[in-house]
């Protein structure tokens, strides 16, 4: 049963990431186009900035699912009612804490741009582009962490494919018809509002959920050690933005958030591998399966990885040709800069690579003894991105964020190993020696064949779609000498599931 829930929400995952790359890149382009890059940049900045609140979570997401397995393997209802109510509160806090948030950016983010946008211009944008975010920490937040602690991640994912699809054709619309960046952007937040909303529904209809009554009395250990895992990956996403927002300019920032695109597009594709695989290993934990959790993990572990593999090594030949083409006809801003791609696509990768540890460190809630390498994560982010922006600019705060990432991924990989799965860290970085091998043939055998001169789309798909079968075979064949009985047991659930699921 869990094996089956964990491919229909790797299947819905998978499904939203595809419909979020696709109007993910016709968004940006359209806005750049029609409003120019320094537009782009400076929505790119203020959705980042606003991302810092998300510090107030204190890592609450993740605490709130790890105590929700125990209740929900139960059939506690009455648990988890006191825990969902607290964790509405909490939330409902961070909204009102928010609001504060926006206020003090409406003075402060206008004053840094204020050599390229009129001061009104900003503080407008701001204030538009912040509606969804606050709507989904007052209505929806605590309802989302329910439902992939319940393992049906397809449901909010079915919300955000709807959502994600009707705020592209109103875009498309409204810039068809001449509207303005806050007109265009104001629809959007309208649209996602509706998704927290629809989450709230759901959750009380389908499990009679009713908080009215509750008590807030619930006390929820470990969200102040779970503030150190939420900064860390704040950091990651945002800093660069932010650094180069201060230091650079907007023009910049609009560069990096192209590459950006491509990348997470490519990243959240692969993310879509592990939607609602958490819970799983969850209610393994909560029931004591420590045999059953260690090869579960080792055969989710070998899938993830080898789909992480070939897709970043593809991406990291194609990257390149893709913005060519992409940002055709934009000549306000250099978009060609082949050493910060290689760089972001690395790191990113590093990024991939450590997330089935991570999401099982959190799973098991190992929040205060991670806390140490969070912190150091973050310090080292923004130490070497501020250093190295002044002499490299955009290439010294993707240094910074590859250094980042390797570290926080070897103490990720560290601590599953010895604490969570008693096995050799050996184990673990034999397998990180194998990516890099695989990641080396691919790029060499990829350079050593004629390869299409890359001018449009489909010239580009076809040559991505060459390097995609070169870097499957060489790392399929590679994974499937090196780890046959994983492999064995990988199709052997397939089989067991999906086969029977589609009778």
């Amino acid at each position: 049963m869990r094996s089956k829930k964990a491919i229909i929400n790797i299947i819905s995952s998978l499904v939203l990431q595809l419909v979020t790359v696709i109007c993910g890149f016709i968004v940006p382009r359209l806005i750049i186009k029609s409003f120019g890059s320094n537009v782009n940049g400076l929505v790119t900045s203020i959705t980042q900035f606003l991302a810092y609140i998300t510090l107030l979570e204190s890592g609450f997401g993740p605490v709130v699912k790890s105590i929700l397995y125990k209740p929900i393997a139960n059939k506690d209802k009455n648990e988890i009612e006191r825990i969902l109510k607290a964790s509405e509160k909490f939330f409902r806090t961070i909204s009102y804490i928010f609001i504060a948030y926006i206020i003090i950016l409406c003075f402060v983010l206008p004053t840094i741009v204020s050599s390229e946008f009129n001061k009104l211009f900003t503080l407008s944008l701001v204030v538009i582009i912040s509606i969804s975010t606050f709507a989904e920490y007052y209505f929806g937040m605590t309802y989302k962490l329910y439902l992939q602690a319940e393992q049906k991640t397809y449901v909010t994912s079915i919300i955000q494919v709807g959502t994600t699809i009707l705020n592209t054709i109103m875009i498309v619309i409204l810039i068809y018809f001449g509207a303005n960046i806050q007109t265009v952007k104001l629809f959007s937040a309208i649209i996602f509002v509706f998704r927290p909303i629809l989450q709230n529904l759901y959750v009380k209809k389908k499990y009679n959920i009713n908080l009215k009554n509750v008590e807030a009395d619930y006390k929820i250990k470990q969200k102040w050690d779970g503030l150190a895992q939420h900064i860390a990956y704040v950091v990651h996403s945002n800093t660069d933005v932010v650094v180069l927002t201060i230091f650079s300019n907007t023009a910049e920032v609009s560069v990096y958030s192209i590459y950006l695109l491509v990348v997470n597009g490519v990243k959240n594709l692969v993310q879509a591998f592990t939607g609602g695989v958490d819970a799983s290993f969850g209610d393994m934990i909560a029931k004591g399966e420590k045999e059953t959790l260690n090869n579960s993990f080792k055969i989710y572990e070998l899938f993830y990885i080898t789909i992480s593999t070939i897709v970043f090594a593809a991406i990291l030949l194609m990257i390149l040709p893709f913005v060519s083409v992409y940002t055709r006809g934009i000549t306000d801003a250099n978009y060609y800069r082949p050493i910060f791609a290689y760089l972001i696509v690395l790191a990113e990768f590093i990024w991939a690579i450590r997330q089935p540890y991570n999401d099982l460190t959190k799973t098991a809630g190992h929040f205060k003894e991670t806390m140490k390498g969070a912190w150091i994560e973050s310090g080292l982010n923004i130490i070497l991105s501020v250093i190295l922006v002044f002499k490299f600019g955009i290439v010294g705060v993707a240094i910074g964020t590859l250094v980042a990432m390797f570290v926080r991924t070897i103490e990720f990989m560290y601590h599953t190993s010895k604490y969570i799965l008693d096995r050799s860290i050996l184990y673990t970085f034999k397998r990180l020696l194998i990516i890099a091998i695989e990641i080396i043939l691919v790029v060499t055998i990829s350079n050593l064949i004629p390869s299409i001169t890359v001018t449009n789309y489909i010239t580009w798909a076809i040559q991505a779609v060459i390097v995609v079968i070169i870097a499957s075979i060489v790392v399929i064949t590679i994974n499937c000498l090196l780890y046959k009985e994983d492999l064995k047991n990988l199709i052997s659930i397939f089989k067991r599931n999906i086969f029977k699921y589609g009778k």
